[in-house]
């Protein structure tokens, strides 16, 4: 009998998610509004700072589109984008017509190399083509360098969309990652920290903001009492159901994010004497990363060139489920023409990195397992060496 899946990252219920969705049935609120709505809209506020406005929408990827379209980026247009995340963070740029700009990693969080960056912008204004707009992402809960790639914005004064789909409960110097940007991106996939099944969010600086997204997201009906439309909308509200799963996560929110920075604090235990193995953690101080996934980089000198794959499948054997790094989007067959900037960081982070098992629900059985495999490979491994 095989061994019970370990998955990589799956749903972890707190207990009054069935509350909230049994109201939204008893008062008949199936629909793209209701109490659930604003309830979960004003509870992700709260749990912000409440230094900004959330609209709950039907995915991450629609508040980046939505994004977009608030400031303006139209066909011909360039956008840019950290190349190491996933394709949702890009594929809007696309949805408006417009280019994708894609820029490296840095070593210390993974994220947006600022040197790259302003490499970039000086490049493009030199071309005649000023970016619109730049996506930096937190990637796998880790703050990117949020005071360096926010100083270069401003000095060319292009606007920051702030990807944190992955990274709802980490924070930068004590403040929540999604509010540092013009616009902020969550996400609730089934996932990630917290899930509405499906789901997002858009944080955005003000009240009027808020409702522009709110009437762009319900298919931008005019005031009138026939259906009048003035501007393109879309069907992205989020539904008074899915919002009643998020109401309850949001009562966990804190718990997940223990959880979850526990199986780090495991894997970072595990490794620290094995030379070679590189777990991604917070460069300082002023970062806390809600470690979404505990990810590490295998340094192919010591392990060899397919070390992660052969890491990845050996697990897989064990029925425990791992990823190799996101692939960074200007190696995507899709944006092979798309300009990219810097060096080889996010490429051969991708060669050599694997995500492994961060579960906030994982059992201390589970952890055992997986630790199980992992002395297999390195015994392996060492045997190899001599």
């Amino acid at each position: 009998m095989s061994s019970a899946k370990i998955w990589l990252s799956s749903p972890h219920m707190g207990g009054t998610e069935q509350r909230y969705v049994n109201e939204a049935f008893e008062s008949n609120w199936i629909a793209p509004l209701g109490p659930n709505v604003t309830g979960f809209e004003n509870a992700l506020q709260s749990y912000l700072g409440g230094i900004a406005e959330v609209a709950a929408l039907s995915s991450g990827t629609a508040a980046l589109h939505l994004s977009l379209i608030m400031l303006g980026v139209q066909a011909g247009d360039e956008v840019i984008c950290q190349s190491m995340t996933f394709s949702a963070s890009a594929n809007p740029i696309a949805y408006q017509g417009a280019t994708p700009i894609f820029i490296d990693s840095e070593s210390d969080t993974w994220n947006m190399c600022p040197v790259a960056l302003e490499n970039a912008i000086k490049d493009r204004i030199a071309l005649g083509k000023k970016p619109k707009a730049i996506i930096a992402v937190h990637l796998y809960g880790m703050p990117y360098k949020v005071d360096e790639i926010n100083r270069i914005a401003a000095a060319y004064a292009i606007p920051v969309i702030e990807d944190s789909a992955e990274a709802l409960g980490s924070t930068y110097k004590g403040q929540s990652c999604g509010t540092f940007g013009q616009f902020g991106i969550l996400s609730f996939n089934g996932n990630k920290i917290i899930t509405t099944s499906g789901g997002g969010a858009l944080v955005v600086k003000d009240q009027e903001l808020k409702k522009k997204i709110i009437f762009l997201s319900t298919q931008a009906r005019d005031e009138a009492p026939h259906y009048q439309h003035s501007v393109i909308g879309y069907n992205y509200r989020m539904s008074n159901i899915c919002a009643g799963i998020g109401r309850g996560q949001m009562e966990v929110l804190d718990d997940h994010v223990a959880l979850r920075r526990k199986v780090n604090q495991y894997y970072r235990n595990y490794f620290k004497n094995i030379e070679g193995i590189t777990v991604l953690q917070e460069p300082t101080a002023d970062y806390f990363s809600n470690h979404w996934l505990t990810t590490i980089y295998i340094d192919p000198v010591i392990f060899g060139v397919t070390a992660a794959e052969e890491l990845r499948l050996m697990l897989d054997a064990d029925n425990i489920e791992s990823r190799p790094l996101w692939k960074p989007m200007h190696l995507q067959p899709v944006f092979e023409k798309a300009p990219y900037y810097g060096g080889t960081t996010a490429e051969e982070l991708f060669k050599n990195g694997l995500c492994l098992p961060s579960g906030s629900n994982m059992t201390d059985a589970e952890m055992e397992r997986i630790g199980t495999v992992l002395d297999m490979f390195f015994k392996l491994k060492l045997s190899e060496a001599f």
